[in-house]
């Protein structure tokens, strides 16, 4: 990084992710010159601390990002879309880790392991992608350069805290109230908005946000259009079952995809994967070595492993692909992108 110093606000300051943000751009030593934590009406006064220092959390508002120059949002998909707008008249660089803006066609949809050059095309808006897509992305990125893709079918086991804190404390007073012999509350999962709310502990929830015309949810619509966009490949085949389970944190991924090159070994796939930035292999079936959550949580790499060869198709493979999603499903990853955007000198434009 050069000797520069930005101007830099974080909305959702006391959300699940933006208290990840903070403590992601501390760790990094993110070269900051002022700090402005906004969130909510009902968040703000708040006192977090950052390097040391305690910062007040303000309201956002329009008036906000004066003198901001790089704004990372996290606040859900109405803030953003009421905010970022006036944050880039400000001149501001935004990072937005709703799906507000991700399918706009004028909008990158980054990942730097996969697209960072897509940020020289940023008019001040830069989109997040889902969680469960970006891990998934990166560890498929190294293979598709070297072999080709062709189709991706994805199932997701999600963590309850991608779904926010209040849903984590809904799953921690089920859990107990079931210890207890009590009746489970349910008011939150799978959508706090749908008609009806499932318990979450103890149970496996087969959908992620709402439910579209196709049958699929929004959630398996994201992975399935972002993950063309940030390839650009729009034929790609993708299909997605995104499925909730009582974990607190850390998305899981069976990944079933299929090459152009057929004939690849294991071994090839492997060393692939080894080399890739921001991918640990984790993959030795004799010592039971594979990723798990609970050795992948609080780290920014995508873990990959259970790499195997179809056994009907010599394109087809299969992997096990485990992330933090607070971090490199959404923290991490914003940090990146602002790092990426310092690199190539793209705040000042």
């Amino acid at each position: 990084m050069n000797e520069q110093k930005y101007h830099l606000a974080v909305v959702g300051a006391t959300g699940a992710v933006g208290q990840q943000m903070l403590k992601t751009l501390e760790e990094r030593d993110f070269p900051i010159a002022s700090l402005k934590l906004l969130s909510s009406k009902r968040s703000a006064g708040k006192q977090l601390s950052f390097k040391g220092t305690t910062y007040t959390v303000e309201e956002a508002s329009a008036e906000s990002f004066k003198g901001v120059q790089i704004a990372l949002f996290s606040a859900g998909g109405s803030v953003s879309k009421a905010l970022i707008p006036e944050a880039v008249k400000h001149g501001a660089v935004c990072v937005d880790n709703t799906s507000a803006f991700r399918m706009d066609e004028s909008v990158p949809l980054v990942v730097p392991e996969v697209n960072e050059q897509d940020l020289k095309d940023h008019k001040g808006v830069i989109a997040n992608p889902n969680c469960s897509t970006i891990q998934m992305v990166v560890a498929l990125e190294p293979i598709r350069q070297k072999l080709g893709l062709n189709k991706v079918i994805v199932s997701t086991y999600q963590a309850v805290s991608g779904a926010g804190l209040e849903a984590v404390e809904e799953m921690e007073q089920q859990t107990q109230a079931i210890l207890n012999g009590d009746e489970p509350k349910a008011e939150i999962l799978p959508v706090g908005g749908d008609k009806k709310h499932y318990q979450i502990a103890f149970n496996a929830v087969p959908q992620i946000d709402l439910f579209q015309d196709n049958g699929y949810t929004f959630e398996e619509m994201k992975m399935i259009n972002e993950t063309k966009k940030i390839m650009h490949m729009p034929g790609l085949e993708v299909a997605a079952t995104c499925v909730r389970l009582p974990i607190e944190t850390g998305h899981s991924e069976s990944v079933y995809f299929e090459t152009d090159k057929a004939g690849a070994s294991i071994k090839e796939i492997h060393n692939l994967l080894a080399e890739a930035p921001g991918v640990t292999l984790q993959d030795n079936p004799a010592e039971q070595l594979y990723p798990m959550v609970t050795t992948s949580v609080g780290k920014n790499d995508v873990f990959v492993g259970r790499v195997r060869r179809d056994l009907d198709r010599d394109n087809g493979y299969h992997a096990w692909v485990v992330s933090d999603n607070l971090l490199k499903g959404a923290a991490w990853n914003s940090v990146q992108i602002a790092e990426s955007l310092v690199k190539l000198d793209l705040l000042n434009k």
